[in-house]
This record gives C-alpha cells, structure tokens and sequence, in this order.
C-alpha cells in the first residue's frame, strides 16, 4: 500500500441558493470588483489515504464523497487531484 493526497473540491449546486458566495460577490462588487459575476463558497479537503494505487485513492475518496463528505441534494463534488504523499 503506498500513501496518496487526494484533493477534492465541495461546492453548492449551480442553482441553489448561497447566501455566503452572494456575500462575497456583493463585497467584491462594493471594493470595485464589478467584472465578478458569480462566487460559490465551498470547502477545499485534502484526504491523506492509503490504497494500492492512484486509481484506487481515488475510487475511495469518490466512495467517501458520496456517502459523507458531500450532500447529494445541495452539493457536487470534484476530485482536484491525486498525487503520492
């Protein structure tokens, strides 16, 4: 087993409501950011696990999204990367 850091980005549905992305694009919009159409507020995780190979890290973190990390109603998920720790 070898050990791999798998990233992964977690964020509100295109769609539904965000009350913190419109906080921060109406923020961005008062400092004079007014190219800024949209903002989404989500989570960045970075999941140290161990596993045969890449394929398998990412299988596994694909696994855990599904059934913790993300909510399948109000969120969607990406894997970011997979590289050896």
């Amino acid at each position: 087993m070898k050990s791999f850091h798998v990233s992964v980005h977690i964020v509100p549905r295109k769609g539904l409501l965000d009350p913190q992305g419109k906080a921060v694009a109406d923020a961005l919009h008062t400092l004079g950011f007014h190219a800024v159409a949209d903002v989404h507020v989500g989570r960045h995780l970075i999941i140290e696990t161990a596993a045969a190979d890449a394929a398998a890290a990412e299988a596994a973190v694909r696994d855990m999204c599904g059934r913790l990390l993300a909510n399948p109603v109000t969120e969607d998920f990406e894997i970011a990367g997979v590289s050896a720790a």
